[in-house]
């Protein structure tokens, strides 16, 4: 798959949300979870990338299978407020 810069920017930013479900990048963009890793192998530097797999690797929050049904929201309330 083809991604132009932003789309590439904004995948790269929900996959390290901590409250971004993969679930939600693959809606969103169409990759699935084992395609999502390959995309960040190839599009962070490798230390980012040994630092995302680490960071994410089992985090409950990341599928919604595993994720606490009292999670209503995606973010942190705080996150998006302009100032």
């Amino acid at each position: 798959m083809q991604f132009n810069d932003s789309e590439t920017s904004r995948i790269i930013e929900m996959a390290w949300e901590d409250r971004t479900p993969f679930e939600a990048i693959e809606d969103l963009f169409g990759l699935s979870h084992p395609q999502l890793v390959t995309f960040m192998r190839n599009n962070v530097s490798s230390g980012s990338f040994k630092v995302w797999r680490k960071r994410h690797s089992g985090r409950t929050t990341k599928h919604l299978k595993l994720r606490d049904p009292a999670i209503m929201r995606s973010h942190c309330k705080t996150q998006y407020k302009h100032r």
